[in-house]
């Protein structure tokens, strides 16, 4: 089964199935020791350059801003939820701690 993931809106927003599910603005925890100093980040998310399909698991590319030491940039493709059965089933970004996929294992 075959499943659309796009990014929309000029990069604000991750429709699974043409429907929006992952939205920017959200402030997600991360374990990211490449992207900042800061033990467990409190990442904003301003925007999503690109999405991808590994197996069920869904990642986004996306750029935004530490809220505790400032540094911003690209944090890489962070797991955000997986298709199981074509419907997509999203994390508790709120809760979770995500962790990015290793660049350098692409």
């Amino acid at each position: 089964m075959s499943v659309a993931v796009r990014i929309l809106d000029d990069g604000a927003w991750l429709s699974v199935n043409d429907e929006r599910r992952v939205s920017v603005s959200e402030l997600w925890r991360l374990t990211a020791p490449d992207f900042c100093p800061c033990e467990q980040p409190d990442f904003l998310t301003q925007g999503f350059l690109s999405a991808r399909a590994a197996g069920q698991t869904i990642a986004i590319e996306t750029y935004g801003e530490c809220i505790c030491c400032g540094t911003d940039g690209i944090v890489g493709h962070v797991p955000v939820g997986k298709v199981i059965d074509g419907v997509f089933h999203g994390y508790d970004r709120e809760r979770a701690v995500l962790t990015p996929i290793d660049r350098s294992a692409e």
